[in-house]
């Protein structure tokens, strides 16, 4: 582990619990690759000898990244950092589900891969300066081969450089973010309201204009703490609904 090359120490000023130090610590070293995607951690009794904290420090910090689901703990065999699967990313980030209750599994259509300049609303929502370079990606999502989102991604491009650039993007993306790029998702903050469909949505999602949808403003968030994406869902329901477990 090679924390003190990171600048981080544990203890000292840090008003954190020690276990959050760990766990941040830990988080910071998958972060720059020293264990990549399917990576075998060392045991709790390694970590908590190189790091000088006890076995139940470790614990502690191990289980606050289960949580998160940056790492995966198998019993009898050890800790892994979490490899992003195409199933494993729909099902942890696509929520919606049909009248029966099952899993609905999209397929995707690519409208098109943009590329250009942030404007003043999408520098704010990815936390860069107005006019940085990004990526623009509009598809649909279509269940039953009915079109039922309507989607645009807004990505940094210093982050994704030639992503999209054959006009192919697989139906899920984290994954391949991780894979490919070195960046690992932790989470998505969304916001959900509600939107009149507009000419462009109705074409696209074969419907009228007005007809009522669900609006999802998503921001991506990596382990790092950085924002990786921007996305819009503009979802038609019918037949259909958003299921999340709170609490």
């Amino acid at each position: 582990m090679r924390g003190s090359k990171s600048g981080y120490a544990l203890g000292g000023h840090d008003h954190k619990p020690l276990y959050a130090q760990v766990r941040d610590l830990i988080r910071d070293n998958i972060q720059r690759g020293d264990w990549g995607p399917g990576k075998l951690l060392p045991n709790e009794f390694e970590l908590g000898r190189q790091l000088g904290v006890s076995q139940g420090t470790v614990r502690k910090a191990l289980d606050l990244l289960a949580r998160d689901q940056i790492v995966i703990r198998q019993q009898g065999r050890g800790t892994f950092v979490n490899q992003h699967t195409p199933a494993e990313v729909l099902f942890r980030f696509f929520q919606f589900r049909d009248e029966h209750g099952e899993r609905v599994v999209p397929t995707s259509r690519a409208i098109h891969t943009r590329r250009g300049k942030a404007t003043r609303l999408e520098a704010d929502r990815l936390e860069l300066a107005t006019g940085a370079p990004v990526i623009r990606h509009v598809r649909v999502r279509a269940h039953d081969d009915r079109p039922f989102v309507y989607e645009t991604l807004v990505l940094p491009e210093a982050l994704f450089s030639g992503l999209g650039r054959d006009g192919k993007l697989p139906n899920t993306l984290y994954d391949r973010f991780q894979k490919e790029f070195g960046i690992t998702v932790d989470h998505a903050d969304e916001q959900i309201g509600t939107q009149a469909a507009d000419g462009q949505a109705a074409r696209m999602l074969d419907i009228a204009v007005g007809t009522p949808l669900m609006r999802i403003d998503r921001r991506t968030i990596a382990i790092d703490g950085a924002v990786i994406e921007w996305r819009v869902s503009l979802c038609h329901m019918a037949g259909l609904h958003y299921a999340v477990r709170v609490g």
